[in-house]
């Protein structure tokens, strides 16, 4: 199969990354995986993957511009022989229905994100991304989002996880060496016990109310340090802001914040708990499975996708959303889990990550979508 994918730019982030992984998964099949956007960082890894980039300045919202590109997406699909156009957020996804409709090609879509609709045309903004002959929801929550608000009956609605590399995010795949680089980076003290949360560094994922969950603890749990993973949007105002709390809660030695890592997985053997204490509801929250694979306790809000993949006193805890007391005494419970109950707890959240949430099987279950648009005259 010949596959177009859409969307803005190849910067950083989970829909880049599924991106990438579908553009693999076309190659590997024996297609062509074609990519349009504007660029980004991630190009070179999509053509490691099979995949091949086309640029084009889709990170536009000027409707003049918006038109333009679908001409332009009109001309490619014709002279690369597209079969399939799969769009994957809203400017371009305009872009490209249009130019789907004008080259006679079938229209995917893939919802990542709940939209908001706090402006005038929002929801009609919004409503490309119904417009699929099939439209893949990355969760159950999406997906009962899409039908109430946009009327996109089932027999056109998938629901598709997102995944992990099972194989790069294997415990028994970390050596030493790697966790030893990172705890040195991070002036992590030997025998430091660890709460992470592996997030963007932005108000809503939470960090605050983790330190509030972290200081209820008290002198009982002195050797644990909170390590914040992950890039922050800005100048540095909120980490600023999150030293000043908790210098004010008497953490201030025992936070972390660390920036970008490379080497996730190496990360999340460090932690003895992962946290994902998003204050409203993730689409999917891919760290809480990465968290899981790993074999680390993980802690989620009780909201969103998280939800549905955290299986509480199974292969984790959920903690009701907002509440930093109740957070705090999940973590303590977990601190003082005996040894045997933490690995039985590991083998379990590993088991249900490969169970349902690896790359391969949201790889195939894409692929599926695909071949059932383009057979029998369904996409038409």
């Amino acid at each position: 199969m010949n596959v177009m994918q859409v969307l803005p730019a190849l910067q950083s982030g989970g829909v880049e990354r599924g991106t990438v992984e579908m553009a693999q998964a076309v190659a590997a099949d024996g297609g062509r995986a074609l990519v349009v956007s504007a660029g980004g960082p991630m190009v070179a890894q999509l053509e490691r993957a099979g995949g091949r980039h086309l640029t084009l300045p889709l990170m536009t919202k000027d409707p003049v511009n918006i038109l333009l590109n679908a001409a332009r997406l009109a001309r490619l699909i014709r002279a690369e022989r597209v079969q399939l156009v799969h769009a994957r957020s809203r400017a371009p996804g305009w872009s490209a229905w249009m130019a789907a409709r004008r080259a006679g090609v079938p229209f995917v879509t893939t919802w990542h994100g709940v939209y908001g609709e706090d402006f005038p045309g929002k929801h009609a903004y919004n409503a490309v991304m119904a417009k699929g002959q099939r439209v893949i929801a990355i969760s159950h929550y999406v997906a009962r989002r899409i039908a109430s608000c946009y009327a996109v009956p089932q027999a056109r609605l998938r629901i598709i996880p997102r995944g992990v590399d099972a194989g790069l995010f294997d415990p028994g795949q970390i050596v030493g060496e790697r966790m030893h680089r990172l705890a040195q980076a991070w002036r992590l003290p030997a025998g430091a016990r660890v709460v992470m949360l592996p997030a963007r560094l932005t108000r809503w994922k939470g960090a605050e109310i983790l330190l509030d969950a972290v200081a209820t603890l008290g002198q009982a749990h002195s050797d644990l340090f909170c390590v914040l993973v992950g890039r922050e949007q800005g100048r540095g105002d909120f980490s600023r802001a999150l030293e000043a709390r908790a210098a004010g809660l008497g953490l201030a030695g025992r936070l972390r914040i660390t920036g970008h890592c490379d080497d996730m997985a190496a990360a999340l053997m460090l932690a003895d708990i992962v946290v994902n204490a998003s204050l409203k509801p993730e689409p999917f929250g891919r760290s809480v499975i990465e968290g899981q694979a790993m074999g680390r306790p993980t802690v989620a809000f009780d909201h969103g996708g998280a939800a549905e993949t955290v299986r509480h006193g199974v292969s984790g805890f959920l903690v009701t959303p907002g509440d930093a007391a109740a957070l705090g005494r999940t973590l303590g419970a977990v601190l003082d889990m005996p040894q045997t109950e933490r690995m039985q707890l590991a083998d379990r959240a590993r088991a249900s990550v490969l169970e349902g949430y690896t790359t391969a099987s949201m790889q195939a279950a894409t692929l599926d979508v695909y071949r059932e648009v383009l057979s029998d005259g369904a996409g038409r």
